[in-house]
């Protein structure tokens, strides 16, 4: 007896629109349904539908919206990271001259003024950064320890907002 190979059985039955196209039909000749003797089996299309790709452009809007502000406060708080560190070199600066000579009166003020500049051993290109300049720096008052405040504003176009000051405890407020 041969035994004839038998083909497997298609995945889908027999009345699936491969075995049956003379009863298929088509809803209008534009629908993905095809119908087969009550019975409708969905045709496969690659691609998304609109409302799908509207939810992904709402999700990333979302997203958008929510880390833009965080960033915008990274991207300040960097900035005034520049502010902080001359602060303290011109505190340092500050209490050296203190040290050398018994008092600070003479530094005191706007370090947009050479004197002041000099006498604690800066030039204007040592306290010129991206986005303060020696005129956004005031040493406003010296303890008899020699700590000073200063206080720094921000005036260049693209310094962020504010008026920042370095106590003398080494403290922003």
């Amino acid at each position: 007896m041969d035994k004839k190979m038998v083909k497997p059985k298609p995945q889908y039955c027999d009345n699936c629109d491969e075995h049956s196209k003379e009863r298929r039909l088509t809803a209008g000749g534009k629908s993905n349904v095809t119908f087969l003797l009550g019975d409708c089996i969905m045709t496969t299309r690659k691609g998304f539908t609109l409302i799908e790709l509207m939810v992904v452009v709402l999700i990333v809007g979302i997203l958008a919206a929510a880390s833009i502000p965080l960033m915008r406060g990274r991207i300040d708080s960097a900035k005034w990271a520049e502010a902080n560190a001359t602060a303290g070199t011109i505190k340092s600066a500050v209490r050296v001259y203190y040290a050398e000579h018994g008092n600070a009166t003479a530094v005191t003020g706007l370090l947009s003024d050479t004197t002041i500049q000099t006498a604690l051993g800066f030039t204007a290109a040592d306290l010129t950064g991206t986005y303060f300049v020696p005129g956004n720096y005031e040493v406003t008052a010296v303890n008899s320890d020699g700590n000073a405040t200063i206080v720094v504003k921000s005036s260049q176009a693209n310094a962020p907002s504010g008026t920042k000051t370095l106590g003398l405890d080494g403290s922003w407020k």
